[in-house]
């Protein structure tokens, strides 16, 4: 494996805009936070890597979860993402999801999202894996994301909020005292900000979504290269959890080489009771969980591949020929349009399914209140670890988490602003270009990251495939390294220059993490340590990057999390919105 080295910069701007905040990412964190700042008077913008409405959000498929229904509860609601959650979640992380996530849902339906309404008006709900109710608001059947992102979208352009598209973020910039002062950015495309250029903003929210293509195989899009996760950490930002990858259970299988973007088979169909099965039509979740197809995700992803492992197949099967052309056709429209289009008709055959990587549950640490342990740096949605996933995030809490998230951190922003008396400092001198702190890497070898990951990091891990992974990810690490030594100047880096080296630099962190915790918890499956080790792993592991690059690698207790953070100077010690608390039993 070898790899051109292209230097890393923050290469001086050739144009630059100033605002109160920049938001990055336009999902359904990313727009709420740009929205509610908006609303708050905050000078805002938004940048995002492709147009508006592409990313993770408008792919969701099975809905947002919350205690909407009657009979239905918060504590409900609780208690459940807790037990997916296997022993990592933050409670009162969790306490302010499942409180504030009803009214941050009645919120969105006020920004125009239509949700599918019931015979007598209401919202229709239905039920997915782990939750003990039905509390998962859909609309256009599967196209919940869809309708999210187009009712976001619109609110952003009726407010004329100022927008950048096709712009990849690339560094952080900071001021003399180490507090953020704004970003860089290469801007693609034909337009008023071409080229590389900055947005100067004392507080950024990041919003960029998962890190899904750093597998061969994901249900994430194109764009979801771990890049707020990476300029995090090279901001000196910690990161958290970042072994616990979700693999979705059931994603359409369409052959043992299909790489990239899979199509999903949303938790909704089995919420609405298809079966898994295997060749023989056996069904082999019953008995293994209460909720059979409806346990968590890391139970089914596990039975599914245990029942590969014992027949030698290479995907089971998810049967919903009962549902009949008329409930396919108007629940999931959507997939069953992604299935015919592969040549399968769920109406009357099985559907071939296999686990592929999902979600991130964990990322940038942040407190209650969206804040990283770098000053006016702020993460929502999949890009920051809130504690609210722990090992496993419970269906459809990932959209309700970027809701009422991101709505927090512009709260905050707003208190920060209100009280802040010390004027701004101006930002640093942006790093001389000639003077790189750290190779790029080819586009090429994002390929061969994608490659090392799926053998050695994904759903079935062990000490010596993760082992055997770094080892490839360090050595492309040092042939970048030692092929800049080499030839010096290197040519202008591109897009896809920096997704390959953001890829390897969370592929990096997720082994060396994956492989310190030795234990099986949660969606982290060690075939070597099968068991859950709460004596010794009920932890929390947090990465930091040194100034050279290493990595430095540390756990914490649960009672640690989320991190105490200082406050900025200048900004008042006044009080932020109440924690929901737990009634006492009586």
């Amino acid at each position: 494996m070898t790899s051109t080295g292209i230097r890393l910069h923050a290469p001086a701007p050739g144009w630059s805009i100033s605002a109160d905040v920049v938001v990055v990412g336009s999902g359904v964190a990313g727009l709420t936070a740009a929205l509610r700042c908006g609303a708050a008077g905050l000078q805002t913008v938004v940048v995002t890597k492709a147009r508006l409405d592409d990313g993770s959000t408008r792919w969701a498929q099975g809905g947002i979860a919350a205690a909407l229904g009657e009979g239905d509860s918060p504590e409900q609601h609780l208690d459940d993402t807790l037990v997916a959650g296997a022993g990592l979640c933050d409670e009162e992380a969790v306490r302010i999801l499942v409180t504030e996530g009803p009214d941050a849902v009645r919120r969105l339906i006020s920004t125009g999202a239509q949700f599918d309404t019931d015979d007598e008006g209401g919202i229709q709900l239905t039920r997915e894996g782990g939750h003990h109710r039905r509390r998962i608001a859909h609309a256009g059947g599967d196209a919940t994301g869809a309708e999210i992102s187009r009712a976001l979208v619109a609110a952003v352009r009726a407010r004329g909020m100022r927008t950048i598209e096709n712009a990849l973020v690339l560094d952080l910039l900071t001021d003399a005292d180490g507090r953020t002062a704004g970003v860089t950015l290469h801007v693609m495309g034909e337009g008023q900000h071409d080229g590389v250029g900055a947005v100067h903003a004392p507080a950024v929210v990041l919003a960029t979504g998962g890190m899904g293509q750093v597998f061969s195989a994901t249900t994430n899009p194109s764009v979801s290269t771990g890049d707020g996760v990476a300029l995090a950490l090279r901001a000196g930002a910690e990161v958290s959890d970042l072994e616990f990858v979700q693999f979705h259970p059931t994603v359409l299988f369409l052959g043992p080489d299909a790489e990239g973007q899979q199509p999903l088979v949303s938790e909704a169909v089995r919420g609405e009771g298809a079966h898994l099965v295997d060749g023989d039509g056996v069904r082999f979740m019953t008995g293994q969980h209460e909720l059979a197809e409806l346990a968590p995700r890391d139970i089914v992803a596990k039975g599914i591949m245990r029942r590969m492992q014992e027949q030698g197949a290479e995907h089971m099967f998810l049967d919903a020929r009962h549902f009949g052309a008329d409930m396919w056709e108007h629940r999931f429209p959507t997939i069953l349009a992604a299935c015919r289009a592969n040549g399968i008709d769920p109406v009357t055959e099985p559907i071939p399914v296999a686990p592929a990587a999902h979600y991130a549950s964990g990322g940038v640490r942040t407190d209650s209140h969206g804040r990283t342990t770098v000053p006016g740096l702020y993460a929502c949605g999949e890009v920051a670890c809130t504690g609210v996933h722990g090992a496993n995030r419970l269906a459809s809490n990932s959209l309700l988490e970027g809701l009422v998230y991101a709505e927090r951190i512009a709260a905050d922003i707003a208190h920060g602003r209100a009280d802040r008396s010390l004027p701004a400092r101006p930002p640093r001198p942006v790093p001389d270009p000639e003077k790189p702190a750290h190779p790029l890497l080819a586009p090429e070898d994002r390929f061969t990251i994608q490659r090392i990951m799926t053998e050695g990091a994904g759903v079935l891990r062990s000490a010596a495939s993760l082992q055997e992974a770094a080892d490839h990810l360090q050595r492309l690490h040092s042939d970048a390294r030692d092929a800049l030594d080499e030839n010096g100047k290197t040519s202008e880096p591109g897009v896809d220059t920096w997704e390959t080296t953001n890829l390897l630099c969370v592929a990096r962190v997720l082994v060396a993490a994956a492989l310190l915790r030795e234990e099986t918890r949660g969606c982290h499956w060690r075939e070597d340590h099968g068991g859950r080790d709460d004596t010794a792993w009920r932890r929390h592991i947090v990465v930091r990057l040194h100034p050279d690059r290493t990595l430095a690698v540390r756990t914490t207790d649960t009672a640690d999390f989320p991190p105490t953070l200082p406050r900025d100077p200048g900004s008042a010690a006044a009080a932020r919105p109440p924690v929901p608390q737990r009634p006492q039993e009586q």
